[in-house]
């Protein structure tokens, strides 16, 4: 088959031809059609993430989309989203014509709807920011949200999935202009620029929340912040919890610190919580994933895109590192690679 494999740490993988998966006692072979380049993709293969160097050659990819060939529990020509642990653990990714998926890790799709690149580009991100709303933060309808990172494909399905859930307003941070579009296209009803200036930051985000539907004023204070950036940007939106206000972490892509006032917290028994999609059982992932595709199916929810073929996965990679491209790039992936 061919395939993007890895052959240095830190350096893109190549499009070559590579062994064929082979199934086994619980694995299931994919045909894939679609697969994201993410950023776990690009941390494991760097060599420096926890999980340790991955083992050279491989095929990263951590998940795709594609239709059963070989499976004893799904019919053939079953379309699927399906996650793998490459570079994470030993074995091969999406990233290639084939790949070996551990039968708890597939999930059917109507065969309908969303289109393959669009549910490989929300993924894993979407039941993240589904998750983080609905089971860790317990969004309830009327709440005030603030999500940060609101251009990032996390932040894009949380602020769709706070509109779908019933948010009274949605407000979003955003590092540039094209992060700003992409967080008001998703759905927000404000969104801020990102600052380094804490207090600046803090002022603003007050600000916007405290301005209600069509103008009218409203709360200072937000009911729930979906954090996948932490640093500044989490210091500031701690400061504007309201009264049993929640702050759900679900990554560090600005700093793996942040500042929390104890007196702030306590006042307001606001509670900072943490997320990962490893929690999750294989059925809440399925349920999460379906949930979101069913809003997406109508548009209210989505995560902006770019197609590439896998031929030029090793261009496709480099601008994904370097953060140029038009959003989450997806390689789409047919049977000549």
């Amino acid at each position: 088959m061919r395939a993007a494999v890895l052959h240095t740490h830190g350096e893109a993988p190549t499009h070559i031809e590579h062994p064929d998966p082979v199934a086994g006692q619980g694995v299931s072979i994919v045909r894939v059609t679609a697969a994201p380049v993410v950023p776990l993709d690009l941390l494991c293969a760097s060599g420096t993430s926890y999980f340790g160097p991955p083992a050279l050659p491989y095929v990263p990819g951590v998940q795709g989309v594609g239709v059963v060939e070989q499976s004893e529990v799904v019919a053939a020509g079953t379309r699927v989203f399906f996650a793998t642990s490459a570079g994470m653990a030993a074995g091969d990714g999406s990233l290639a014509e084939l790949c070996a998926v551990p039968d708890g890790d597939l999930v059917v799709l109507d065969p309908t709807g969303v289109s393959d690149a669009a549910v490989a580009a929300i993924g894993l991100s979407g039941v993240a920011g589904w998750m983080a709303l609905t089971w860790r933060a317990r969004m309830e309808p009327g709440a005030s949200v603030l999500v940060l990172g609101g251009g990032g494909a996390v932040g894009q399905v949380a602020i769709g999935a706070a509109r779908v859930l019933g948010a009274a307003r949605v407000v979003a941070v955003a590092r540039s202009d094209a992060s700003r579009e992409r967080a008001l296209a998703a759905g927000a009803d404000e969104v801020v620029a990102a600052s380094t200036d804490v207090d600046e930051l803090t002022g603003q985000l007050a600000r916007a929340a405290s301005a209600g539907p069509e103008g009218a004023p409203g709360d200072s204070a937000y009911d729930v912040v979906i954090d996948p950036v932490f640093g500044t940007a989490a210091t500031a939106a701690a400061r504007v919890l309201a009264p049993g206000g929640r702050l759900v972490n679900l990554g560090g892509s600005s700093g793996d610190e942040a500042v929390f006032s104890s007196s702030v917290l306590r006042s307001r028994s606001a509670s900072v919580l943490g997320y990962t999609n490893n929690a999750l059982t294989a059925d809440q992932r399925r349920d999460a994933l379906t949930a979101v595709l069913q809003h997406a199916a109508f548009g209210a929810i989505a995560v902006a895109h770019e197609t590439v073929t896998l031929a030029d996965v090793a261009a496709a990679w480099k601008r994904q590192a370097a953060g140029d491209t038009t959003g989450r790039v997806v390689l789409t992936i047919t049977a000549d690679g």
